[in-house]
């Protein structure tokens, strides 16, 4: 008989895409669900997954909420214990957040097997939570930062995970006479790059012949296609339910922030990015992140304090004249990315869950 899993996901894209990927890993092994909160729920095709919502809140800092959420936290526990029960799961897999808390806590009092991912190179605070009761981590890397050295033993390198379409994605032709600009915010949508780049998009289309593709917040479309109108600057808006691999292959240079998921995207494919993290993020995990594709040789930080229109377009035009440094971030890409391919991803993932 098939062993049962669960996938905990939830809250961002960046939780939820590689939720989704372990789904399509597993699949045709096991009996594989997923659950997930409302803003989770939003990434998902609850047609093409089988989805339980449990809609953990984010603990807030005012004292006077705090009982009511760890009360529904308790709530949502409970519910977990009887899904779980209910559908035999074997074992859980989470991808971390806050919104993993009821599902692992209900496996721990189960004795489920546990196995996390951790796609960002700081160890997260769910993750770190849990490190102790779980089988495995699954990450890129095995120098994680925050990670308790004596439990590295439980950490599992795979390469990146990537969804199925990026393996059959034809790239983009190097930069040559036109510049296709890919801006990317990720699934909260950077609201700072439907402003802050306008300038540069403005210099740079005076130089060259430019289109820019942009995911973006759809609050501020009107006021980019407008502004993309009046400057004769070519473009195709977008957001992150689209499909994004589409939109990468029509690049040869990007402007991004530093999701794991989107820096491992970019780099499979050699598009050659400048990475802005957002400063604000847990941990400081988004300048971790480019840092480590940095140290590869793979591409550009700049930091958000620094983003104004003569520094970004300064650095774009440099790449853009500068050759011989965009081809070689774009050679240490495809050596960074070589044996990356599903099938190799898939018995890895598979062989660690039945050793286990």
């Amino acid at each position: 008989m098939n062993k049962k899993i669960l996938i905990s996901t939830g809250g961002s894209g960046g939780h939820v895409v590689p939720g989704t990927i372990f789904y399509e890993h597993l699949k045709d092994n096991f009996d594989v669900y997923i659950c997930s909160d409302k803003r989770g729920a939003q990434f998902l095709n609850r047609e093409k997954y089988n989805v339980e919502i449990v809609n953990t809140p984010k603990l807030s800092k005012n004292l006077f909420l705090l009982p009511f959420q760890l009360f529904l936290i308790l709530y949502l526990v409970v519910k977990s214990l009887f899904f779980l029960k209910k559908k035999k799961i074997d074992i859980l897999i989470s991808t971390g957040g806050y919104m993993s808390l009821p599902s692992c806590i209900a496996s721990k009092i189960l004795n489920i097997k546990i196995f996390l991912f951790e796609p960002n190179i700081v160890l997260g605070r769910a993750n770190r939570f849990f490190l102790n009761f779980c089988e495995k981590i699954f990450s890129y890397s095995d120098k994680i930062k925050n990670f308790p050295n004596k439990l590295t033993n439980k950490i599992i390198v795979i390469k990146t995970l990537l969804r199925k379409e990026f393996y059959l994605a034809r790239p983009s032709e190097d930069i040559n006479k036109k510049i296709n600009l890919l801006i990317i915010g990720g699934s909260q949508g950077a609201k700072l790059f439907d402003t802050a780049i306008n300038e540069s998009a403005i210099k740079l289309s005076k130089k060259y012949e430019l289109k820019i593709y942009q995911q973006i917040n759809f609050e501020n479309y009107k006021n980019l296609k407008d502004f993309y109108s009046k400057n004769n600057i070519e473009n195709e808006l977008f957001d992150y339910k689209e499909n994004i691999s589409d939109f990468m292959c029509k690049a040869n240079i990007c402007v991004t922030r530093a999701g794991a998921s989107t820096l491992a995207e970019l780099t499979f494919l050699n598009i050659a990015y400048i990475a802005i993290p957002l400063p604000f993020a847990k941990d400081n995990h988004q300048f971790e992140n480019a840092s480590f594709y940095k140290a590869q040789g793979c591409s550009w930080i700049l930091n958000q304090s620094e983003l104004n229109e003569n520094n970004l377009s300064n650095k774009l035009i440099n790449i853009i004249e500068n050759k011989e440094e965009y081809l070689d971030k774009k050679k240490n890409m495809r050596n960074f990315s070589y044996q990356n391919t599903w099938n190799n991803i898939n018995q890895k993932i598979i062989t660690i869950i039945n050793e286990n």
